[in-house]
Parts: structure tokens; sequence; C-alpha cells
């Protein structure tokens, strides 16, 4: 383990973050806010560290799988903790642990919220919250990688630390040039749905909040309602578009953008990942529809929505879905298992995981039949892997086990199951709303000390895709 390089690697990160509150500095000036001193203290807290870390001399600059797993969660660690300055010094929660779950929640995507009011908030508090979004989105180690390729510490063991799924595939030779293409779609999908929602009537600071959630598939929003705020049903659908395209692999979306949509139509991934959003908005219309006494068209309208949100693992509401039939909240329970596809923002187990599973399920019933029979799994023409089988299996095998120890602690802190496995299941796959005390309408603001520590380390463990946390906090890890 190189120590010096991960160091070094931190304090680029931790520089980039006070870098990153300059904006939210403007704004507050800008504004003529009361009081500039939270992202004043953020940028100098962060600055300093980072400087003194950047300065660590280092020998060897090829980055190992340790060192990548390392950078990976202790910058996710950091920019938590330096991000969280800005919330405590404004005085926009009640204490710093409080402030590193909401901080957390933005960087890791998540969106959940202990802040009960967030219309009280000062603009530069709002767009800083939202910021940690779309930063965390695409990944500031991807980020760091687009803009200091010379550095040489990148490599592909932080992306592959980094970048969530099964599978992590380059779209070009370099990683530098890699991350700077899916960067260069990340930006130009973040303008284009600016444009969009300006034109359908939102403010520009509107637009701005609500792009960085739906992109990034974060979900905070500036007003209480969320995206019901609005009442359009043009804003929503710009937003479930932009949601669901977000979704999706952005390795595919640079292919398009280049010409070429053929994979997207071919891939089995997305194509999976829309029949299940078609399929449960449909049940869940037909639920509502049958049981909630609401139109056809209010129905499938919120439906629509409300399963593009959970889904995408976005989070953003229109409706109080706590209050619709036991089945609807069902079937949303399962999508907040589900996620997005890989190689998206999204969290969740990832599509192609489940597609993984369910082709190794029909391949041992097949097996069951035709003992002797060698079956591969495929997707479409392509053989998977056993490693990559094995890989989904243990991934789906761990994350159950997260899901259940994060149930028992929280209902052993007094959480009734509903609201404790739904929090489990909405921070660990970065949902950010659940059911019960911490349902679409509500926050967590209610939620013990310990229990929001445990959430915040889920939403990491989620983000970074399990393996890279507990792999870091293992012993044998050090040796």
């Amino acid at each position: 383990m190189h120590i010096q390089l991960v160091l070094k690697t931190l304090g680029l990160v931790l520089l980039f973050e006070a870098a990153a509150m300059v904006p939210s500095l403007f704004i507050s000036l800008f504004c003529q806010e009361s009081d500039a001193t939270p992202f004043i203290t953020g940028m100098a807290a962060a600055g300093a560290v980072g400087f003194g870390l950047y300065l660590v001399p280092i020998k060897n600059k090829n980055v190992g799988y340790r060192e990548g797993f390392a950078i990976a969660t202790f910058s996710w660690l950091l920019l938590a903790l330096f991000g969280a300055i800005p919330f405590t010094v404004a005085g926009a929660v009640p204490s710093y642990i409080d402030a590193v779950f909401e901080t957390m929640s933005g960087f890791t995507t998540t969106g959940a919220s202990v802040i009960p009011n967030v219309e009280i908030l000062p603009k530069s508090i709002l767009f800083w919250r939202s910021l940690t979004h779309w930063l965390g989105g695409m990944g500031i180690i991807v980020l760091t990688l687009a803009l200091i390729p010379s550095l040489n510490i990148a490599g592909m063991q932080l992306f592959k630390a980094e970048v969530p799924g099964p599978t992590k595939n380059k779209v070009l030779p370099r990683i530098a040039q890699t991350s700077r293409q899916l960067y260069k779609v990340y930006v130009i999908i973040t303008l284009a749905q600016i444009l969009a929602l300006k034109l359908a009537g939102l403010s520009w600071f509107d637009s701005l909040i609500h792009t960085f959630g739906s992109v990034a598939t974060g979900g905070f929003s500036n007003y209480n309602a969320s995206v019901g705020h609005f009442q359009s049903i043009t804003v929503e659908a710009i937003i479930i578009f932009f949601m669901i395209l977000s979704g999706m692999n952005f390795a595919l979306h640079y292919n398009w953008m280049r010409g070429d949509c053929k994979p997207l139509w071919q891939d089995y991934e997305t194509r999976l990942f829309l029949i299940i959003i078609a399929l449960s908005t449909a049940v869940i219309s037909l639920n509502l529809f049958l049981t909630a006494d609401s139109s056809p068209g209010k129905a499938i309208r919120d439906a629509a929505f409300t399963v593009s949100s959970i889904i995408t693992t976005t989070g953003f509401a229109t409706v109080d879905f706590e209050q619709w039939p036991s089945f609807s909240k069902f079937v949303l329970l399962l999508l907040m298992f589900v996620g997005g596809c890989a190689g998206s923002t999204g969290g969740g187990l990832k599509v192609g995981r489940l597609f993984i599973l369910m082709k190794t399920f029909s391949r041992q019933l097949m097996r069951l039949i035709h003992p002797k029979a060698v079956i591969p799994v495929r997707v479409g023409r392509d053989v998977v892997t056993q490693e990559v089988v094995e890989s989904a299996h243990t991934f789906f095998t761990l994350y159950m086990l997260l899901f259940a120890l994060g149930t028992a602690i929280l209902t052993g802190l007094g959480l009734d199951l509903i609201s404790a496995a739904s929090a489990t299941a909405a921070n660990l796959g970065n949902v950010g709303p659940g059911l019960g005390l911490v349902g679409p309408m509500s926050n967590y603001s209610s939620l013990p000390d310990l229990g929001k520590v445990v959430l915040t380390f889920l939403m990491l463990v989620g983000r970074l895709e399990i393996y890279t946390v507990l792999l870091v906090f293992s012993v044998k890890f050090w040796r």
C-alpha cells in the first residue's frame, strides 16, 4: 500500500471540493445573504487540509487495487466531513451529525434529508446541497481523472473502484479519455435539461436545482413538496425523461451522441429497465384507479412519475405515495432494490445484475431437466463469464445481509418495521424517501443519531458498490 499516493490524491479531491464551494459563495454574495462565513470557512478548511495532503511527496504513481479502493472510500468520507461545514456554520441543521448525513446523502446521490423545511434556507446553501448531487453523480474521482490526467495516479483501478455496476467497460482506450468523454455526455444532458425546464416556465435557479437532482438521480429539491410544488405536467414529463435517461448506461449515451444508436436499442439491460418501468407503471396505475378513487389520467401520471423516480433512485415526488394502497407501496419497495442500469448515476442492485441472476436461475432449472448439459449464461449472444456470475450472486447476498442488518439496528432503536426496512432499502439503494416515518413528504430528522450514522454508512456502501468499502474496513486489506 502506497500511503503517500493515497494521501496526495485525497488532497487533490479536497482541493476540488474547496473550488466547488466557490459558486455557492458567489451566490451568497450576489443574493446579499447576511453571512458568507459558511462557505469561506468550508473552503478554508478543505483547501488547507487538501493543500497539505497534496504536498506529500510520492515516488510511485501507479495505483494498484488497494490504493484504488482506499482512495475511493476515503474520498467520499472526506467529501462528506468537509462538505458538512457550510451546513453546520449556517445553522441549517441542528448538529454536525445531521450535516454529515445531509452531505453524504448529497454526494452519494441518495436524496434523504434531515431538514424539515428547506424553503427557509438561503439560496447559497440550497445550491451547495444540490451541487453535491451533480458532483457525486458521475463521481468526483472520475472528474479528477478527467481533468488531471498528467498525474497518472488514477488508472483503471480508481475507475473500477468508483463506477457502479457489474461490469466496467471503457469506451476509449485511455481512462482519462473515457472520463472526459463521459463527463462531456453528463454536461450535455445537464445543459439540455436546464434549458428544457426553463422553457417549461421554471426560473433559472429552480431549473438548476431540479436538473442536478434528475441527472445525478439524487432528488434534492428546494421545495418541501418536491416536484409536486409546480403542479405542471410538462415539468413532470421533462423530469421523467431525464431521470430515465440518467438511469441508463452513460457509455450507451456516448455512442448515440456520436450517431450510433444501435448499441442503445440492442442493449438487453436497457430493454429490461424500460420494461420494468412500463409494467410497474401499469400495475400501480390500475391499483390506484381501482382502489384509490383516482381518475385514469391522474393514476397514470402519478404512477409514471413515482415509478421513474424510485427505480432510477432519484427520489423526487409529486404525491405522497405513503397514502397509496399497500400493493402499490409494495411495488415501490421492490423497485428500491432494483435500481438503475450499470454505468448510470443510479443506485440499487442494478438491472444488469438482476438480469444475470434471472439467467442463472433459468440455467439451474434447465440443469435439473438436463443434468449433463453444459449451459452457459448468455446476455444476448455474449456468454457471461463465471467470474461475473459469481460476483453478481455474492453482491446480491451481501446486499441482502446489509439490508437485514440495517433493518435490525433501526428496529432496535425504536422504529417500526415498515419505516426501518424502507429507510434501510432507500439509503442502501441511494433512493432517498422511504415509507412510514421517512415517507416522501416526511424526512429523517426524527431518527436518533445512531440511526443517522448507520444510514450514512449504508449510503456510502451503496454508492461504492459494497466491496470497495468493506475491503477497506477489513483487517486483511491493510496487511
